[in-house]
């Protein structure tokens, strides 16, 4: 064509590469700016989705953990409700024995009354003992009266229930809720009326109380301890889950993360071309020049 520019076999080449280099620049810039040697699919695919589906991966991971650290503290309010109920029931167990060894009926049936408003400080001290909902010694609302609630810890992100790994932590049995606050020793056996009576029969009635509390301290002791177990087991998955989290991001990481160091090496190098081949275009366009000065 008429109005087609013409350039010579020299300066197109020098024109080509300079473009080249450019290019490179500008894919380096990138790298430093961000951070990554595969910012998109079209820079590697197989990289860039490997990558993607290990950050997936530990962001669903993120998650079970954060679910595993809130099973932990429903299992510690637990644990610390049951700590404050053993309390409880230790100081009902001494004030029952005071009770014994006072002569006087007015002052058993006084000290009846203590054991009553102790007794009732267990219901009060279980049903607070919930996080987030959650209540493993006593629930209200269950079905039967004094049930708890049922907690359920998953550890992986699977959702074939073949595949699913998980911990069920029981919460205490009505039986056992009812054994700690509600055994007749315990509930009504501890009544002034019975407390102050004279003779054996008071002896028979605080004894029958102390028995009581004995068997509740067991119970509760059995359940801490299990638990503790419990929360033991999940602390580990957690600690577990942390590990591999960081395992995945950083495997990511190492498919797509750029070496800044080695990048900005590169665009040194890069920018040093740029301007020797600018230099080489400007001779070239000058040698095209020198035949102006033969007209």
């Amino acid at each position: 064509m008429a109005d087609e520019i013409t350039l010579s076999n020299a300066t197109r080449t020098n024109l080509l590469s300079l473009q080249n280099t450019s290019s490179l620049i500008g894919q380096t810039q990138q790298r430093l700016a961000t951070g990554l040697k595969v910012n998109s699919a079209l820079d590697d695919a197989l990289a860039f989705f490997k990558a993607r589906n290990l950050n997936s991966r530990a962001s669903d991971l993120s998650s079970i953990k954060d679910a595993i650290a809130g099973g932990i503290s429903v299992i510690t309010a637990a644990v610390q409700g049951l700590s404050s109920i053993e309390s409880v029931l230790k100081q009902m167990k001494a004030i029952a024995q005071s009770a014994i060894s006072a002569p006087e009926s007015t002052t058993r049936a006084k000290l009846a009354s203590q054991f009553n408003e102790l007794r009732s400080q267990v219901d009060g001290i279980a049903a607070d003992s919930s996080f987030n909902g959650v209540n493993l010694l006593k629930n209200t609302t269950a079905r039967f009266k004094g049930g708890a609630d049922q907690l359920t810890v998953k550890f992986n992100e699977r959702t074939d229930p073949k595949a699913v790994n998980q911990l069920i932590v029981s919460g205490l049995k009505s039986a056992d809720f009812k054994q700690i606050v509600a055994t007749s020793a315990v509930a009504v056996g501890a009544s002034a009326t019975r407390w102050g009576q004279t003779g054996s029969k008071a002896i028979t009635a605080i004894n029958s109380a102390i028995d009581a509390i004995d068997s509740a301290l067991v119970t509760v002791r059995q359940a801490s301890q299990q638990f503790g177990t419990n929360a033991a087991l999940l602390q580990i998955r957690e600690d577990f889950t942390t590990n591999l989290i960081n395992t995945l991001k950083g495997g990511a990481s190492d498919l797509v993360n750029a070496d800044l160091n080695e990048e900005s090496a590169n665009l040194l190098s890069l920018q040093t071309r740029q301007q020797l081949g600018t230099i080489s275009l400007s001779i070239a366009q000058r040698s095209e020049q020198s035949i102006l000065r033969l007209f």
